[in-house]
Formats: C-alpha cells, structure tokens, sequence
C-alpha cells in the first residue's frame, strides 16, 4: 500500500510540474543573497526548454558571432542590477528603464531573446521566465563559438521593476578597489572578478570609451602611463581624438575566440579599460592573470564556468515573488 501511495506522489508531481531531480544550492556566500535553483526545473513543464533555446541561439550567432559577447554582456548587466530577473529587457514609455542608462544603451542581442520566448510561449505558454532565458542564452552563445559550456539552474523569475537610476554597473574607468567592492556586494569575490573580466576575450568597444586615456588622460595631452606605449600609438591610429564610434577589440589578435588570450594582453599592458589595467593593481588577481599567462589558460574555462554559475544566482526571485512574462519587454 505504501509503494502504490509512493507511485501515486510521484506522478501526482509529473502532472503539477514539480521537479524532484536536481536541485542546485545557491553557491553565493552572501547570506542576503537566498534562493535555490534546479537544473531540471521545466523537466515536466516545458521539457523541450533547452533545446529551444540552444536551437534558436545557434541560428542567430551562427550568422552573427558578435552575438556572442553581446548577449553575454546583456546577461551580466541584468544580473548586477536588481538581479537575474530580465529587469535589462523592460521597456518604459518615459525612457527610464535600465536598458535606457548609458550603460545599456549599446547593448545588443534583444531580438535574440525575443525570439527565443516567442518560440518557448507556444511550445509552454506563460512557463519560461525571461530571466531564465537570458541566462541559458548568453550560455549557449558562447558555446556557438566554441567557448566553455556551463550548468544553467532554472527557476527563476522576472522582476517587474526596471529603473534608469538604479542602472550602476561596474565602470571601465573604476581603479580595483571599488571593483572589488561592486562585485562583493553582490555575493561575488575576488577571483570571480579577474576570472568574469575574462569575457573581454570577445567583443569590442569604441573609441570614445579609451578617448580620454590614450589622448588627454589627465587633460595635459598625455596617455595613461598605465598603459604600453607602443600600444597606444597603435590605438590613436585608429581612434582620433574626436572620434567616438570606430570599434576597437577588447582582445587585439584573439577578439572571434574565446580564450584566455586576454590576459596575456592585460600582462602586456595593453588592456583596453582602465579596468583591465587595475587587475595588475591587486595581489590576487594580478596572481591570477600572471598564472593563465604562464598554463596558457589551464584553468580559465571551468573557473568561468564556475564564476557564471555564482553569477546567475545573484538576487534571484523565486517561488512566488515576480512573474512569468509572457513578452519580455513588459510586465503582464
């Protein structure tokens, strides 16, 4: 009788939805930080959610590999304001959501995560969270171009508030201590921040963000003397002091892969931000970029991997808090 009772829970469960295989611990060590994911959270509700995504991912960064670092980015702008909660992918009619601070504002990749929920709401309707979508996105965009894969546990989500003011991400102008504090408040430690500065290896910026410090750093004419010379004349080729749209990689001769390239050139003096030089200003990540210099990346990938996953639990909203949006750019 107590097996037949037993059978019966279990597919009581499978008709509700609930999962009972994987669930995944919040690894943040911060104790404001609270909330736990599963890793097979849509396994009865929406079992075709990754493969969807995976599906949908690769049709677009497969034509476009910039895609990559640019959803990458969006996934990591939403996490460090208000949380993983798809808050970056609201829209407001009086143009003070945070995908309006000028931070977001060059961000790309939105019809990627459109498309995605588009597909997933008339496979599951009113299931997939977008902050959900975002996270298995920017994960499955960077294993099109043959970058590390990570676990991504779901159940997020979605917040309904979105604001312009609160829109205060780590700067590219920041020296490292205030780096290291944006990351801490949000659950994240040192390592975590040498080792997520990595996704630098791809993508690119503009001149108008390194015009200041390769052309008139403390407003004599001068360049930053944090920086290789020989790498800013290079740069000033390319960006005149006025020019504020030309694109410049974040990562010169390896900015298509994914690698730890990057921190061969941060070594050489030549990363692109301030932010990147600052990483040589700390014992501990200047440690750790001198150890991938010297393995040749031995263990960037999986600690990538790593630091994403702590990432993706930053002030997540589970259980009854939030929503599932049916369109990502609005609340219901």
């Amino acid at each position: 009788m107590a097996l037949k009772n037993l059978l019966a829970l279990v597919v009581l469960l499978a008709l509700v939805g609930v999962s009972i295989a994987k669930p995944y611990g919040n690894p943040l060590g911060n104790p404001r930080v609270k909330g736990d994911l599963d890793l097979d959270y849509y396994r009865f509700k929406c079992p075709q959610v990754e493969s969807i995504v995976r599906r949908v991912t690769f049709q677009y960064v497969s034509r476009r590999p910039t895609l990559a670092a640019a959803l990458l980015r969006m996934h990591f702008h939403d996490c460090f304001v208000r949380g993983c909660d798809g808050s970056v992918l609201l829209k407001s009619p009086n143009n003070d959501a945070e995908r309006d601070a000028p931070p977001n504002l060059t961000l790309k990749g939105f019809e990627v995560v459109d498309a995605v929920k588009s597909v997933l709401e008339r496979k599951c309707p009113g299931v997939v969270s977008c902050a959900d979508v975002i996270a298995l996105v920017a994960r499955d965009a960077v294993s099109v171009i043959r970058g590390p894969w990570w676990p991504v546990p779901l159940g997020r989500r979605d917040g309904r508030i979105s604001r312009l003011s609160e829109a205060n991400l780590p700067s590219p102008f920041a020296d490292i201590k205030t780096l290291k504090n944006n990351f801490r408040v949000k659950g994240l430690n040192t390592k975590d921040l040498v080792v997520l500065s990595g996704a630098h290896t791809i993508g690119v910026s503009s001149c108008g963000l390194i015009s200041s410090r390769i052309h008139n750093f403390t407003g004599k004419g001068d360049f930053d003397p944090a920086m290789n010379p020989s790498y800013v004349r290079t740069l000033k080729k390319r960006c005149k002091p006025t020019d504020v749209r030309t694109p410049v990689d974040m990562d010169p001769g390896s900015a298509r892969r994914f690698d730890s390239h990057y921190f061969n050139i941060v070594a050489q003096k030549k990363g692109l931000f301030i932010s990147d030089s600052a990483l040589l200003n700390d014992f501990d990540t200047n440690l750790y970029v001198q150890s991938q210099v010297l393995t040749r990346g031995a263990s960037f990938n999986k600690d990538f991997s790593d630091s994403m996953v702590k990432l993706g639990f930053i002030q997540i909203l589970t259980g009854r808090k939030g929503e599932i949006r049916r369109r990502c750019a609005f609340v219901n």
